[in-house]
């Protein structure tokens, strides 16, 4: 795309203008039987006369067989080398009805159709089809390329694609999937095998052609529909662009209606008709799927409070101050845990937005601890996967706590959390300035629960390493496990 930008006179909109016709090239394609090439004009401005051509684009139906076996993208010709897209840039004009031509082993009829936008021809379109399967066509066949035919015109008119399109993606109707071609009255005066296919699975019995779009589906949903502001004829009239999808008990259907223009008039419009059943109802399936997911987190959100209300009240109740202690620390690490899942009750996804869980972690350190603590944080968390985020708010409550409850005894003293991710991994440590770390200490014969619980979720559930060291008077304890 640099290459081309460098050698032509492209402005932003016409780029835009380009973009929008190429999301519509695989239908053009497969009506027209045809690869079609996208040629851009070789200048510096619309001042100067082009002195060539350059390939910006190239597609293969999906109705016929390619008639190249390599891809043109980036190849240029010089002015004269193909005079029939010289002719298209030149006049405005579609060049038509051309003596095909031998690449390889097949004889090849070229058209050319001038995009028109803005008042000027932006790009030429060249269409390539084998002129061995033209002689005998079938009645789908001649309709496609009827309807291929007002759609170039349309092109040349700069009337097509119909400007402020939203229906332009991956899941929009292909023609393949079945297409519908109406007068302008909205009449059907075709419709392809695969579209035939889709009504009869929607519960139309009869022919569709000399029938009224609109009054077919009007008779398919009757009794399953809601009421709406418009209704059916007029949604399928073909006089303005639409995507609509209707649904019975038999299934579920996408409909596009494409307009065609010829000068100001409208004359009809094609119908790109798609059964989307098994589509929908998978989608369906997913929402469902999802909010269950989040409903069992939030009941898990609900249990762990519950139990942590029952711990909270059975301390109050304990004399011993030793029991009493580890109830109120069971009812912590307990909260930790709900934390994560109110998380993922309100997310729509697995993951866990680790940042937000952090602050509700030091939200409550802050408010269990006996004298003011500045706590800050360097770096953000991310997102984890739950698998992750449950034992890691565990680990990160603990050393926080435990900083809390033994490392940091004065007014003034500091906490600091840093985050890193490098390499595919994560590094957390949790530095403070407080007394440090006892002479001898070891993770094996430390007596500590919090920091066996600390080292046990480290190694079995995140797969990762702990190290405690003191360092310029700062106590840091380093967690890194793979992101």
């Amino acid at each position: 795309m640099r290459a081309i930008d460098e050698q032509t006179a492209l402005t932003d909109a016409d780029r835009d203008r380009i973009a929008e016709l190429l999301a519509e090239w695989q239908l053009l394609s497969d009506l027209s039987f045809a690869d079609l090439i996208l040629w851009i004009p070789k200048r510096r401005d619309y001042q100067n006369w082009p002195d060539g051509h350059i390939a910006m684009a190239h597609i293969r139906p999906t109705t016929a067989a390619t008639v190249f076996t390599h891809d043109v993208i980036g190849e240029e010709l010089s002015w004269g080398e193909n005079p029939r897209i010289d002719q298209a840039l030149s006049t405005g004009e579609i060049v038509r009805d051309t003596e095909p031509e031998l690449i390889g082993e097949i004889m090849v009829k070229e058209e050319t159709v001038p995009v028109l936008f803005d008042g000027r021809v932006i790009a030429v379109i060249s269409r390539h089809r084998n002129a061995e399967l033209m002689r005998s066509p079938s009645r789908l066949e001649l309709n496609y390329r009827e309807i291929a035919h007002k759609i170039y015109r349309m092109i040349s008119e700069g009337t097509f694609p119909i400007q402020n399109s939203i229906y332009r993606a991956e899941s929009a109707p292909r023609a393949g999937d079945g297409l519908i071609r109406l007068d302008g009255n909205g009449v059907m005066t075709f419709a392809s095998p695969n579209a035939r296919s889709a009504f009869n699975r929607a519960g139309w019995e009869s022919e569709l052609e000399n029938n009224r779009l609109g009054d077919v589906i009007s008779h398919v949903v009757r009794g399953a529909a809601e009421p709406t502001d418009e209704s059916w004829s007029t949604k399928m009239s073909g006089k303005s662009l639409r995507r609509e999808e209707f649904e019975n008990g038999n299934g579920i259907f996408d409909l596009l209606v494409i307009p065609l223009i010829e000068g100001s008039d409208n004359i009809g419009a094609i119908v790109l008709v798609h059964n989307v059943t098994e589509l929908r109802r998978r989608d369906r399936a997913l929402v469902t799927k999802d909010a269950t997911i989040r409903e069992i987190h939030h009941r898990v959100k609900n249990n762990l409070q519950t139990v942590s209300a029952l711990l909270r009240l059975q301390s109050r109740r304990v004399e011993d101050p030793i029991a009493s202690a580890a109830l109120a620390e069971a009812v912590r690490r307990v909260a930790s845990i709900a934390i994560v899942h109110e998380t993922l009750s309100a997310s729509s996804t697995e993951s866990v937005a680790f940042d937000e869980v952090y602050d509700r972690i030091v939200h409550n350190a802050i408010e269990l601890s006996t004298h003011p603590i500045k706590i800050s944080k360097v770096g953000t968390f991310g997102t984890f996967e739950s698998v992750t985020a449950t034992p890691l708010a565990l680990v990160v409550t603990e050393l926080i706590h435990n900083a809390l409850e033994h490392g940091l005894e004065n007014e003034g003293d500091s906490l600091r959390v840093e985050i890193e991710h490098e390499n595919g991994n994560c590094h957390i440590s949790v530095v403070d300035n407080g007394v440090g770390l006892p002479a001898g200490f070891s993770w094996d014969q430390s007596s500590n629960l919090g920091l066996q619980i600390v080292k046990t979720l480290t190694e079995n559930e995140l797969k990762g390493s702990i190290n405690l060291t003191r360092e310029n008077n700062e106590t840091r304890a380093k967690l890194t496990f793979k992101n």
